[in-house]
């Protein structure tokens, strides 16, 4: 409604353009939202825009325009302020249909086809599956899975993408923890690796080898330890020993311990997302890109086009020549690949299949990863441009004012289940993207789980559970919903409900611009104001008056304010209650 409105402001204004100065008559028209309400509903500066063209003082030219503008049935006035913007304030009955256009269009409002379905690759979490998900991968989530609803509702054709890296070196130390804590269970004492997963969690999938095999997998703790380096003298040669020892040691056994621990660790890491309400429609394998040979081809192409050199029988990107800080390896001198060079052939291959635009959600501290792997496209001849990084802060949990506790003694992070048994999956998606991803996010438990108006989550879903109230009661004493939509939205006067209607007219511009900017927040915050407007007015009004009319009108205002924090919080991935 805001756009329709927006639009024929600015067909009032290029009819007047028409009249003051033909020649610019196709000036783009920029209409805007005053900050302070005293200065209308709308503003354009085209005055200004034009004034050095004209060689006119602003003001002059918006007088002109104003004494241009035709007729309009939706506007009450129009006033110049400041340097020369003009200002529109608008009629009541046009800030009041919108709520005609809200019950009509329902779980539609807000919905649009900018987007063009051009296809989007949304790829988040992605968290190596060597342990549960913790706090930090759950802002990941809630911010990722909000992205990609935002981005459907305006008409992209999304993909959410989960990157599993089952082909590093991380995978195999989780192997390894598992086959030593299997060991354990029959008396064969390695010592443990301090650079091993430590979890229980580890324990747990040893119990459960030693169930389905028994002693299958036993082998004696000297060969396990034969030829390793002192593991205060180099603790990282040391774990690198006993997993080729135990490569060596299983066979083809290995490949079962490693393909365990893998399974159990996506397992949950997945059942995990599915209750965070967070879901993937692809779930992409690194091994993959080794199976098919892509990540050698990559290396192959860059060698060939001249970026590659080799130094210390290594294989160098020349990322400097891309704005990287310094050169990267792609091969070791062993042969190996770098996790880089699989990362490019990952890119590669998702500008393969055909996404318009590639969006990579990372951790804060990715920052510097960007120019090499922009690099490496631009290198493999692909429109880097296409990629687009959005980085996501670590969440500092607070209890009782004070910073809680992140890992215990094990090392292990409070995890991403954890919180949600703390304070509930609603608090959990709302509280992640309260705030711009890449700012540092305080998630303060207390007020999470607190019932009062400071609690945001709180105070959203109240709104949707008064009105819920106040339909009932209506439709208890004879109000039938379906005679909302004939409502007399003309009855609809006071500043508070005028308030009310106009906010709900911005909603479908506050998801356009949150979604062009990659920004679920600004729905997190229009949707606390709205909330603010219906409890100011709910507060200061009776909706359910004598006049069988106005309550009639009240309850439709209502109802769209109801259904507004529906659409807004079902893009966050939030409930709304019908009571509380």
């Amino acid at each position: 409604m805001s756009q329709d409105i927006k639009a024929h402001l600015a067909d009032l204004l290029q009819t007047a353009l028409k009249s003051v100065a033909p020649d610019h008559a196709a000036t783009p028209i920029a209409l805007e939202r005053p900050k302070q309400e005293s200065h209308g509903d709308f503003a354009a500066n085209v005055a200004m825009q034009l004034a050095r063209e004209l060689k006119k003082n602003p003001r002059e030219i918006a007088q002109q325009l104003v004494n241009e503008l035709p007729p309009s049935a939706w506007v009450e006035k129009v006033d110049i302020a400041g340097a020369g913007f003009i200002n529109f304030t608008l009629k009541a009955a046009a800030k009041t249909a919108v709520v005609q256009a809200v019950l009509a269009k329902a779980g539609e409002y807000g919905r649009s086809n900018a987007g063009g379905r051009q296809k989007v690759q949304v790829e988040f979490v992605s968290a190596n599956p060597t342990g549960p998900l913790h706090v930090g991968h759950g802002r990941g989530a809630a911010y990722g899975a909000s992205l990609s609803s935002l981005l459907a509702f305006v008409g992209w054709d999304v993909t959410r993408e989960y990157y599993v890296n089952d082909a590093g070196r991380q995978m195999d130390i989780l192997g390894l923890s598992t086959w030593l804590r299997y060991l354990g269970l029959y008396d064969i004492n390695v010592p443990f690796p301090p650079n091993g997963y430590q979890g229980d969690y580890v324990r747990d999938m040893a119990r459960q080898i030693k169930d389905a095999h028994g002693n299958k997998y036993l082998r004696p703790a000297a060969d396990i330890l034969a030829g390793a380096p002192d593991v205060e003298a180099d603790k990282e040669g040391h774990l690198d020993a006993l997993i080729a020892n135990a490569k060596n040691l299983l066979g083809p056994d290995w490949s079962y311990i490693h393909q365990h621990a893998l399974s159990e660790q996506l397992a949950d890491g997945k059942d995990d997302l599915e209750e965070f309400g967070v879901h993937f429609d692809v779930w992409f394998s690194e091994k993959s890109l080794f199976d098919t040979g892509l990540v050698a081809k990559c290396v192959e192409k860059l060698e060939a086009a001249g970026h590659l050199y080799v130094q210390n029988g290594a294989k160098w990107f020349r990322s400097t020549a891309f704005g990287d800080e310094k050169d990267r390896v792609v091969q070791r001198e062993n042969g190996l690949f770098t996790y880089f060079a699989s990362d490019i052939a990952y890119h590669l291959n998702k500008f393969d299949r055909g996404f318009d635009k590639v969006i990579n959600i990372w951790g804060a501290d990715h920052h510097g990863y960007i120019p090499r792997v922009k690099g490496a496209l631009q290198a493999l001849d692909q429109d880097e441009a296409k990629l687009h990084v959005a980085l996501v802060q670590f969440a500092v949990l607070y209890r009782n004012g004070e910073k809680a506790a992140m890992s215990t003694r094990s090392g292990e992070f409070v995890t991403l289940r954890q919180l949600r048994g703390e304070v509930g999956n609603d608090a959990c998606r709302f509280f992640y993207v309260l705030r711009k991803s890449d700012q540092h996010l305080d998630f303060d438990l207390d007020l999470a789980k607190s019932q009062t108006n400071e609690n945001p989550v709180y105070y959203i879903q109240y709104a949707h559970a008064r009105v819920c109230s106040v339909v009932k009661q209506w439709g208890d004493a004879g109000g039938n919903e379906a005679e909302l939509a004939g409502a007399d939205l003309g009855l609809l006067t006071h500043p508070r409900e005028l308030a009310v209607a106009a906010r709900l007219a911005a909603f479908p511009e506050v998801v356009a611009n949150a979604a062009a900017d990659l920004a679920p927040h600004q729905v997190a915050f229009y949707l606390k104001d709205l909330a603010a407007d219906f409890h100011s007015y709910y507060n200061a009004e009776r909706m359910l008056v004598d006049d069988a009319a106005l309550a009639r009108s009240r309850v439709a205002l209502a109802a769209a304010v109801r259904q507004v924090i529906r659409n807004g919080m079902a893009l966050l991935g939030v409930s709304c209650p019908a009571s509380m």
